[in-house]
């Protein structure tokens, strides 16, 4: 395939709203030695592109100063020492970055075949939610069959992946949510939903014995009652804090009840380190979904042009599941 010179963007003009997001064009990317460039059908809308917009979240050195961390589409080109792909081949990828335009370029390691039965448009929503959730579930985490594992934001992209992955591994699983829809939606994958605004996640989860594996992104006041809410050997991970970064906990129950906290954030780990991560999930995750144990909540769909309207509805905070802006004609259902 021969590449065309130019290609629709969405910029980040300055931080601030989401109408900072606009139309430009760009020149399309090159593949380097070990990366593929992807025309792309879908690009998932995350938090973290929301952070990027506000000024929060800088991309790494090297990466594109374009929002997006996950698209799918088609390989439309690759770089030297490139082996497992070729032109024309469906991928969905996790990306540096640049996922709101037509074209990508990504580690080729960082890309994964479209699950069968699967479309594009779900498709793009896999890729940062199963990375992160297997990365911090299970190989931070540790969750096996038989544990007790909450996750707070039940109905995100993350919550919604978090479930069906946890229920397929055996686990028996809680999640919270802020409405009766969003809890009746993590009802309907497996969890005990607990509706935060009524009822007290520490007191429900004490009473069936503790957690023995949390993961929360709200961190801030939730730090201290997540300890509360943990098993004797429990762990507590962390991917975000839309609640604050900084709390006042105490140590004490920590060493006396032999708890760990960890937590990680993707997008700065190095290349090999997500290349290991995309090992896991095509011998782990790939065949639940092929098994029907796990698929995408798609919430809403917006074409690439309206992206300040998709992150707007990501704000509002009304979504359940994954938003996705649909990229040129190369996209389909």
């Amino acid at each position: 395939m021969t590449l065309p010179s130019e290609m629709d963007v969405i910029e980040i003009t300055g931080a601030g709203a989401p109408e900072v997001l606009q139309p430009a064009r760009r020149a399309v990317p090159m593949p380097g030695a070990g990366q593929i460039v992807i025309r792309v059908a879908y690009a998932g809308v995350n938090r973290p592109d929301v952070l990027q917009r506000m000024g929060a979240y800088a991309p790494p050195p090297g990466a594109s100063d374009l929002p997006g961390l996950e698209c799918s589409g088609h390989v439309a080109a690759v770089g030297a020492d490139v082996t497992r792909w070729q032109v024309g081949d469906a991928v969905c990828a996790l990306l540096p970055g640049g996922g709101y335009a037509e074209y990508v370029a990504t580690p080729a390691d960082h890309a994964l075949p479209i699950p069968q039965g699967v479309s594009l448009r779900e498709a793009a929503c896999l890729p940062e939610t199963t990375f992160t959730v297997w990365s911090n579930v299970v190989m931070r985490g540790g969750l096996h069959a038989g544990e007790r594992f909450l996750v707070h934001g039940g109905s995100s992209g993350i919550g919604t992946t978090a479930i069906q992955i946890a229920n397929a591994l055996g686990a028996r699983v809680f999640a919270t949510a802020g409405s009766s829809a969003k809890c009746e939606a993590c009802e309907r994958l497996g969890a005990t939903a607990i509706n935060y605004r009524e009822q007290d996640f520490v007191e429900i989860l004490q009473g069936e014995g503790g957690a023995d594996l949390i993961l929360d992104m709200v961190a801030g006041d939730y730090i201290a009652r997540n300890i509360s809410a943990l098993a004797d050997d429990g762990r507590l991970v962390f991917i975000a804090f839309l609640g604050g970064a900084k709390a006042e906990i105490n140590f004490s129950p920590i060493m006396r009840r032999r708890l760990t906290v960890t937590g990680s954030t993707l997008r700065p780990q190095s290349d090999l380190a997500k290349s290991r991560i995309a090992d896991e999930l095509h011998r782990h995750v790939w065949p639940m979904i092929k098994a029907g144990k796990m698929r995408p909540v798609m919430d809403e769909e917006f074409p690439l042009g309206e992206a300040a309207a998709a992150h707007s509805r990501m704000e509002a905070g009304a979504h359940i599941g994954k938003i996705v802006l649909r990229v040129g004609g190369n996209a389909d259902g």
